[in-house]
């Protein structure tokens, strides 16, 4: 199987292993992420107002050029998808957008919502399957205690994102198990880790991040695992006495198929 896929800024520059990992785990999975030519920037924050197009048009450029694929749209970055996702919602239900969106791109046809926008776990969940996963890790992740760190972008709006129950989600504790390893589950999971406030407000930020890794410790896990760059970066300026290490979960999953040391960083 072949998505068209998205990979963003981040996962060029300082998210590099994010992106890495994931397609040497999606090749020996038996599927392929064709990068979309010349994408540009989601702008990492969906706008807010309800005027604003110029900030929305790149993600209507790559949704529609994985509709002219008549491909799937895979992302990674949970800020990416967040955007795009919400991005072809509008494009799908909000007139006005759709047409002054169209209106500006001048496409030969229309865009309107078509594409299908799936983030990698969804792809892992319900396209390939936990249960496929179980059987091809080659290194199951046995005895590890790994707690899943969602962050707020994941999962809400949970009526646009439709990947999990926003207030207690199960894929990737779902995941963890697929790869051999022990899902902790603990409160702070979904909470937001103060990633955009990080610069501004240092304190409050990383009063917040203490907290999500205290709950962790707290609940068991040795380890935290996220699919978010942004939550990555600040959760590892954690200075809680229980900091844990925090990784990709791509990281993870080519750890367990036996693919991580063929990975060139």
């Amino acid at each position: 199987m072949v998505y068209s896929y998205y990979p963003g800024c981040t996962l060029k520059t300082k998210a590099k292993d994010l992106d890495a990992y994931a397609r040497a785990s999606a090749r020996a999975l038996g599927f392929e992420l064709e990068e979309i030519e010349n994408w540009q920037c989601c702008g990492g924050v969906y706008p807010l107002g309800t005027d604003e197009i110029a900030t929305k048009l790149s993600s209507v450029r790559t949704l529609n050029a994985a509709k002219e694929k008549g491909q799937d749209l895979v992302t990674l970055c949970s800020a990416c998808h967040h955007v795009i996702k919400r991005v072809n919602d509008d494009m799908k239900n909000v007139d006005d957008i759709r047409t002054r969106a169209n209106n500006y791109m001048q496409l030969d046809t229309p865009y309107a919502g078509e594409t299908t926008v799936l983030h990698y776990l969804e792809v892992l969940r319900d396209r390939v399957g936990f249960d496929e996963i179980k059987k091809k890790a080659v290194n199951p992740l046995k005895g590890r205690k790994i707690g899943a760190y969602y962050g707020c972008l994941l999962l809400r709006p949970s009526t646009i994102l439709e990947m999990d129950n926003a207030e207690n989600p199960t894929i990737i504790e779902d995941f963890i198990r697929a790869i051999g390893a022990q899902p902790v589950i603990y409160p702070y999971r979904n909470e937001c880790c103060g990633g955009y406030i990080s610069l501004k407000e240092k304190e409050l930020a990383g009063s917040m991040v203490d907290k999500i890794m205290d709950s962790a410790a707290g609940f068991g896990a040795e380890e935290l695992i996220t699919a978010c760059p942004l939550c990555l970066y600040n959760l590892n300026t954690s200075k809680s006495k229980n900091k844990l290490p925090v990784h990709y979960f791509t990281e993870l999953l080519a750890e367990a198929l036996g693919v991580k040391e063929e990975v060139k960083l």
